[in-house]
């Protein structure tokens, strides 16, 4: 089905009624088939994971998982940290700005006004007494009363045989698998060499030993689909091991961490490994907050050190030391010619070791990274000097291509940087200057301004070479990393009650060199506006459009240089959630694309689901079931959805053609210390009989997946 207007001044009324029509329309001619697995599911009316995140993170998860190609972040730092405030909340009658920074809910403003408000009136009696704060309001205690507390101050327990163990122990066993056979696992091994040798489940072991806040070790094991396990090229068991032990609040040490690890320092242009959020409806969130060392126990086998960090703690002055040695994953190249130096192509991010062509990979280039952070603190000011430096066994070598002129080369390079922030009255500003070792420069500059108790602003200006490289960074930049632009980004929020708020942002930027299938300099544009009706604790409506362009090399005659042309996307999403009662929960989206608008090029998509959520109090169950459908002309087209899921995760999934998608979650406490969730979801595509591609192709309309969870605590 095509649903391209037969006219460019088709209204708009007539392209968001049509989807409607063609989805009853299929629903009907499918009602028997449909209706039997939903039923099916809604028989034990055991439905649902957990749902800690809101719309705002929502998108801004989503909008990770688009900008980085599909891959979705496989880091649930994030997810165990809000589940740990909501067993020991942050207590706000004694935490400091740190603690504060870590719940990523307030911004700047709004912790150093209750700091003050806290010195000047003493402690807060109850919750709701922070309404008096300045841009403080009902909504947003709504949002942090789960992971917060109001309580008289408890002296810490700081003997460290004592947090050995009071603590908790839990173990975590995860098991994913994908029910149709893709082309990787049955292609004859006898006579290929490029095919899955190992079993198609996803596997994940975690074993975490956590005291409150203050000490927690474990170890983490993982295979991915297709990777041997005790066999093969994969004798040792699983494809990938971590473990870490981390500590806080030692005396002067204020954090110490051996084994896993992140750095974060400045604003993320000389290091940022944990999840950090860009462009969304949350407009304001566009400074990097975090603690220089955060433990690392998640699957991800790319953004984090291993080795030992140290925090040190001295009155106003912190300062953070960290060493790292890892073997990482590289594209090896042979070196034929008389010099004979051997070189990496391209480092290996994708975390697979399946193919021969892939364990070939694996390990084979050596880094070793060191580093740290002195920072000084006074009241409302800080300052930082931050930096890293890193060594390579081989030499980084990119390809020819003229967008790699100022890629990362050689053994050896380094990144330095001073960031800085200072809050006067209602204004706050932050910001970071950094440098390579060839000493091509990136500063990032921001400011937030509450004007107004129902008014808040953002800007950020960002200046970065063309020359400027780094490795596990994420600044607030339209790229991935930080290299090749110069933009500007303006932010408005406005809540001129607790029934409405309108956030928008305006985001203009250019890339002054070549990049990726952009054979030219470049601009491009992105704007958001977001109207949010919440009238009542039941209710919540948000209604999305958005609209961005990007330029793209555009060659169908084949001409010696390619030109570049914009490629206009705007979309138009609403959503609903309804509390029908304290254990049920209603939601539905209904999103509208549009690809290359007006031109001859154009495309358009559609998705549109509905979530039935379960959660009764004092019981044992909880889950939830959706249903979906969705139509787009070509991937071009494409649309995304957060999905929930068993603990600790989420997925998101990438949608374009034409089908149908479902999925149950279920969760049952057998006891207090065991847990078991299990989510089973499809995909059916219309008129398909391939899905995938390469050796992840799979023949048929259908693709099913089926993930196993339980955590035992002791």
């Amino acid at each position: 089905m095509n649903l391209t207007c037969t006219s460019y001044h088709c209204s708009a009324r007539a392209f968001v009624a049509k989807p409607f029509y063609l989805f009853i329309a299929y629903c009907k001619l499918n009602i028997a088939y449909w209706l039997l697995p939903v039923a099916f599911c809604l028989l034990p009316f055991l439905l649902l994971s957990q749902t800690t995140e809101t719309p705002a993170t929502e998108q801004q998860l989503e909008n990770i998982t688009e900008n980085n190609e599909d891959a979705e972040t496989e880091d649930d730092y994030y997810l165990q940290q809000m589940q740990q405030y909501i067993k020991n909340p942050i207590n706000l009658n004694t935490a400091g700005e740190t603690a504060l920074k870590e719940l990523r809910i307030l911004n700047p403003i709004q912790i150093q006004n209750l700091i003050l408000y806290r010195n000047l009136f003493g402690k807060f009696i109850n919750i709701y007494e922070l309404q008096a704060i300045p841009a403080w309001n009902i909504e947003l205690i709504q949002k942090i009363r789960l992971y917060v507390s109001v309580s008289d101050e408890v002296k810490l327990i700081n003997s460290l045989r004592k947090r050995l163990s009071g603590g908790e122990h839990s173990v975590l066993v995860r098991v994913t698998q994908t029910l149709e056979r893709s082309k990787g696992f049955l292609i004859d091994s006898s006579s290929a060499t490029n095919f899955y040798p190992g079993s198609p489940q996803k596997l994940l072991l975690r074993y975490k030993y956590q005291f409150k806040n203050l000490l927690q070790y474990g170890i983490l094991a993982e295979k991915d689909a297709g990777e041997q396990f005790f066999k093969g090229k994969q004798k040792q068991g699983f494809d990938f091991y971590s473990a870490h032990f981390f500590v806080r609040n030692i005396g002067v040490i204020k954090s110490l961490a051996l084994g896993d690890f992140t750095v974060n320092m400045g604003q993320g242009l000389t290091q940022w490994q944990s999840l950090a959020f860009k462009k969304s409806a949350d407009v304001i969130n566009i400074k990097r907050e975090a603690e220089v060392l955060r433990p690392y126990n998640s699957a991800g086998e790319i953004n984090f050190h291993r080795g030992a960090g140290i925090t040190l703690q001295k009155r106003n002055v912190q300062t953070t030391f960290f060493t790292s040695y890892k073997k990482i994953d590289g594209n090896f190249v042979a070196d034929t010619s008389q010099s004979r130096e051997d070189f990496i192509s391209s480092l290996q991010t994708s975390g697979y070791h399946r193919t021969n062509s892939e364990t070939v990979d694996k390990s084979i280039q050596q880094q070793l990274a060191f580093g740290g952070n002195i920072s000084y603190q006074h009241k409302k000011l800080h300052l930082g000097i931050n930096g890293i430096q890193y060594k390579f066994k081989l030499p980084l070598k990119k390809s020819s291509d003229l967008y790699n002129l100022y890629a990362l080369a050689g053994k050896d390079f380094g990144n330095y940087s001073f960031d800085y922030s200072y809050t006067y009255k209602n204004i706050h500003l932050f910001g970071e200057a950094a440098a390579t070792n060839n000493m091509y420069k990136a500063f990032v500059n921001g400011i937030l301004i509450s004007t107004a108790s129902s008014v808040d602003m953002s800007f950020l200006y960002r200046n970065i070479s063309k020359g400027y490289q780094s490795l596990y960074t994420t600044a607030f930049t339209e790229n991935t990393f930080p290299t090749n632009e110069k933009g500007f980004y303006a932010g408005l929020s406005i809540h001129p009650g607790s029934i409405w708020r309108v956030d928008a942002y305006a985001d203009f930027y250019k890339f002054p060199w070549l990049k990726f299938r952009v054979d030219a300099p470049s601009t491009g544009t992105d704007y958001l506006v977001q109207l949010t009706y919440k009238p009542n604790k039941q209710l919540e409506i948000y209604s999305r459009f958005r609209s961005e362009s990007k330029v793209i090399d555009f060659n169908p005659g084949q001409l010696t240089l390619s030109p570049v042309v914009a490629q206009p996307k705007q979309s138009w999403r609403t959503q609903f959630v309804y509390k029908l009662n304290t254990d049920i929960t209603l939601r539905n989206r209904v999103e509208l694309l549009w690809f290359n608008k007006n031109t001859s090029r154009q495309e358009q998509g559609f998705l549109t689901y509905f979530d039935f959520l379960y959660k009764p109090l004092l019981r044992p169950w909880s889950g939830n079931l959706r249903f979906q459908y969705f139509e787009t002309d070509s991937y071009n087209s494409r649309l995304y959805a957060y999905e929930n899921d068993v603990l600790y995760s989420y997925s998101i999934p990438v949608f374009y053609d034409k089908g149908l998608r479902y999925y149950v979650n279920a969760n049952y406490d057998v006891n207090k210390k065991l847990s078991i969730w299990l989510k089973w979801s499809q995909t059916v595509y219309k008129n398909k009989t391939l899905i995938g591609s390469g050796l992840d192709e799979i023949k048929g309309n259908k693709k099913s997946e089926i993930k196993l969870q339980v955590l035992f605590k002791f």
